[in-house]
């Protein structure tokens, strides 16, 4: 998943043994390997870039759920495929 934005122009960095850290100027986050060909992606995303991050995951082919948090753990918004 990380070339995948890699692919793209994000920077990638390893983190852990499995993990990495892509991002770009709107996007920061970890993906950690999960069960079989799950990822699980934690991190901070620009609100106004979140339907485009959404785009970006849909465009891989990846099954996902998204949710957008404010500063006291309100759920804002949610999106999944």
């Amino acid at each position: 998943m990380a070339e995948r934005f890699e692919r793209l122009g994000w920077r990638s960095r390893s983190s852990s043994w499995y993990g990495y850290e892509v991002g770009t100027t709107w996007c920061e986050v970890e993906l950690e390997p999960s069960d079989g060909q799950d990822v699980l992606m934690n991190g901070v995303v620009a609100p106004s870039r979140f339907d485009d991050l959404a785009a970006l995951l849909t465009r891989f082919g990846a099954s996902y759920t998204l949710e957008l948090y404010d500063e006291n753990d309100n759920l804002l918004r949610e999106s999944n495929r």
